[in-house]
């Protein structure tokens, strides 16, 4: 999978706000982070292909994935027309993130580990190369799954530990591109405070607290908004060594590229354009 490590480079910037945003100005916000040397662009927060499609066409290198295409929202054959579509476009230039989402969050929610086969088993049928899709793998078995039915996996909500784990049971080939979070702030409080907000939607939700759990992490780690250590664990924050350390640990763990996503307190508006720049200069870019 050197092409594909290639292609997203070692560092992308993960954003769910991209949805708040028109297509053009998401194609000048794939510009903009290819600019500033970013190596990939994960549209976060379910999106389709074609919600990524103009962030393809709004740059000429950066690769754009989805982080992730929810199977419950999506049939394989839709997803794969339309991958082919951007892929005769604009070849190379698009890697197809897929997902289970969560019982709390899709209408159908049942056997959804044989429903990834099902759907990956469409996917062939379709015409998408599996080198081309990445599956966003918590445990084992979906991590297994990443191995042996497509391009690598990618983790969401993850540390460094599970990166290493993740790592072991892929093995060398395939992509491991985990998902970290970035707070921007020095002050533990305030940056706590943010990232608690934040992590409050996740704690809800069993594949994550279950894969705490599974990690080392206890019920009281999980309890009250996530125990610093747990905070500390998913959230880099600090000054701009901290954060770069961060950053590291994975990369060092195992990760071959490392997704980052700017998280702010309060209510903010807006792409974290700001946020990305100084972002780039914390990791030379």
């Amino acid at each position: 999978m050197a092409a594909l490590r290639d292609a997203v480079g070692r560092y992308g910037i993960w954003s769910a706000e991209l949805h708040t945003v028109s297509p053009g100005e998401r194609g000048e916000a794939a510009a903009r982070l290819e600019a500033l040397g970013y190596g990939a662009v994960w549209f976060g927060g379910s999106p389709g292909v074609e919600d990524a499609a103009p962030l393809v066409e709004g740059a000429t290198g950066i690769t754009v994935a989805t982080g992730i295409l929810s199977i419950w929202q999506h049939t394989p054959a839709e997803a794969g027309a339309r991958f082919l579509e951007l892929e005769a476009a604009h070849p190379g230039r698009f890697l197809l993130g897929i997902g289970a989402s969560h019982a709390k969050l899709a209408a159908q929610y049942e056997r959804p580990y044989s429903a990834m086969v099902e759907y990956l088993d469409g996917l062939d049928a379709a015409g998408v190369p599996a080198s081309r899709v990445v599956l966003a793998a918590l445990g084992p078995k979906m991590l297994r799954l990443s191995r042996d039915r497509a391009g690598g996996a990618h983790p969401y909500l993850v540390t460094p530990e599970h990166t290493a784990e993740a790592r072991g049971i892929l093995g060398e080939a395939p992509l491991l591109a985990p998902d970290l979070k970035v707070v921007l702030e020095t002050d533990p409080g305030l940056a706590r405070s943010a990232a608690r907000e934040h992590f409050a939607r996740y704690l809800e939700l069993p594949n994550y607290t279950n894969n705490f759990l599974r990690i080392g992490f206890t019920e009281d780690d999980i309890a009250g908004g996530g125990s610093d250590r747990l905070v500390d664990a998913v959230y880099a924050w600090g000054d701009d060594a901290r954060v770069r350390d961060r950053i590291d640990a994975f990369l060092a763990a195992g990760a071959d590229h490392v997704a980052l996503q700017i998280v702010r307190g309060g209510t903010p508006t807006g792409l974290p354009a700001d946020e990305w720049r100084r972002l780039a200069a914390v990791l030379g870019l």
